[in-house]
């Protein structure tokens, strides 16, 4: 991306902190990863791919989240507890017979990205796990109470995994 392309997408950004990033990547013809790159640092960390699994068994331990594929067809969404996974035969196993299963390719994930910023007028706080093209694998924001603020152990545990895995702002 040229100097002056990236200048003007972090000055759209910082001005629409709440946009939602695979619509200006598709728009500005962007990876979803040079957006999240994009957004003030205060709002976005980043850590490697390398620490994929080690961030699923933390959010295996949240509770009731909400996880996110967003793709150009369609937005799948489901609320409830992401369960524990492990590493086998390349895949990242979710070990769980019914309700959210599947096997995830963890090699592919080269970043991890925390993300606290406004949307829609409240806070929301998502982990977005990036591929090797810069697209977003998923994300799974931190969930809400019975008043739709954040929930505060969940924000706390987010912020908690941002400082072990993520710890300097984003460049």
């Amino acid at each position: 991306m040229l100097s002056t392309e990236l200048a003007d997408l972090k000055a759209y950004m910082a001005d629409n902190p709440g946009a939602v990033i695979e619509d200006v990547a598709r728009e500005r013809k962007v990876s979803p990863r040079a957006v999240i790159e994009a957004l003030p640092s205060s709002m976005a960390r980043m850590s490697g791919g390398e620490h994929f699994a080690a961030a699923m068994q933390d959010i295996a331990e949240w509770g009731e989240v909400t996880l996110i594929v967003h793709t150009e067809d369609a937005i799948f969404e489901f609320t409830g507890a992401v369960p524990a996974g492990e590493i086998g035969r390349g895949y990242f196993n979710l070990v769980q017979p019914k309700g959210l299963h599947g096997h995830l390719r963890h090699e592919r994930c080269t970043a991890v990205a925390f993300v606290e910023r406004p949307f829609m007028g409240k806070s929301s706080a998502f982990i977005a796990f990036v591929n090797t093209d810069g697209g977003i694998m998923f994300k799974v924001f931190v969930g809400r109470d019975e008043t739709r603020a954040l929930r505060a152990d969940q924000l706390l545990r987010f912020r908690q995994l941002a400082d072990r895995i993520a710890a300097q702002p984003m460049a």
